[in-house]
């Protein structure tokens, strides 16, 4: 098991920590918002282990994205610290006024998966800290908005980021196909976050203040172009069409991660095993250097 914890004696840090560093004698708390990176413990920076360290209390956020495989219990040994919050869906969106609160006299730290800014849920958060009085310093780390380039597409041709949440038989959003169709006529590709659903309850359940959750759920590349293809059919824009070209991406920055790149129908037969699944849809032309890189990924190489 991995283990980055107590620091090796042979070389020991006379220098003061970034914590104390930057904290100074301004304030007696602070917040610390970490990135995790997307891969495993490991993937925690220096700094941020060290500033993690520091911490009297110990936030995971465990609402818009998550390490897959890996418990809070887990991460606190490799970390060598004590116990670890799960923050979930109601505790961030509720303003996570506990936690600030305790960041005004104690190092508190935030745990994120990816990047500790790329979401707007943590941006408002850095937001509601500062506006509290709270001393707030950032460690950023990998995200899939930077790491998406594993697959050979070129980052400055992307444009809009988009979401795609789980339709349900009353509520089928489409929005999303909008802003792949800008992205498309401006000749670039397009990000597709795919939903997650953690802790979520029924609205019986909601309703009735049962404290009784689903099972999660983790939309996969073929569940995204299903629904994508289905407002294609009414649309015809030609983002979704059987020969557009897309790339499936499963579990980005893990050894075991997954890229696939063919056509819609071609990627939404493939398997890309479990979570987290992202996928790409391209500009209708791509650089001969994305192609290039492309073809290492085409889903027939893969059945081969």
């Amino acid at each position: 098991a991995l283990s980055i914890g107590p620091k090796s004696r042979a070389q020991p840090s006379r220098a003061p920590s970034a914590a104390r560093r930057l904290r100074g004698s301004r304030m007696p708390g602070m917040l610390w918002m970490i990135g995790l990176g997307l891969g495993d413990a490991g993937d925690i920076t220096l700094k941020g282990l060290e500033a993690l360290k520091e911490s009297k209390y110990i936030y995971l956020e465990a609402y818009t994205s998550i390490l897959p495989g890996l418990s809070k219990e887990e991460l606190a040994a490799a970390y060598g610290v004590g116990d670890i919050i799960e923050a979930d869906r109601e505790l961030v969106e509720s303003g996570c006024e506990e936690m600030l609160e305790r960041a005004k006299e104690d190092v508190v730290a935030f745990l994120v998966v990816g990047d500790a800014l790329c979401a707007t849920t943590h941006c408002d958060l850095w937001l509601r800290a500062r506006k509290m009085g709270v001393q707030v310093r950032v460690v950023h780390n990998a995200s899939v908005m930077n790491a998406i380039a594993a697959c050979g597409l070129q980052l400055y041709r992307f444009g809009e980021t988009v979401s795609i949440p789980f339709w349900v038989d009353d509520w089928k959003p489409a929005s999303f196909y909008d802003k792949i169709v800008a992205n498309y006529k401006a000749g670039l590709h397009t990000l597709c976050l795919l939903d997650i659903k953690t802790k979520e309850q029924t609205v019986e359940n909601l309703m009735r203040g049962r404290p009784i959750y689903e099972p999660p759920r983790f939309m996969t590349v073929a569940q995204a172009l299903v629904q994508l293809r289905e407002i294609e059919k009414d649309r015809g824009e030609g983002i979704a069409a059987d020969g557009t070209e897309v790339v499936g991406v499963a579990r980005l920055g893990r050894d075991d991660q997954a890229v696939v790149f063919g056509t819609c129908a071609e990627v939404a037969e493939a398997d890309l095993g479990g979570p987290l699944h992202s996928m790409v849809v391209c500009a209708p032309e791509l650089h001969e250097l994305e192609r290039e890189f492309l073809e290492y990924h085409h889903v027939k190489k893969s059945e081969a």
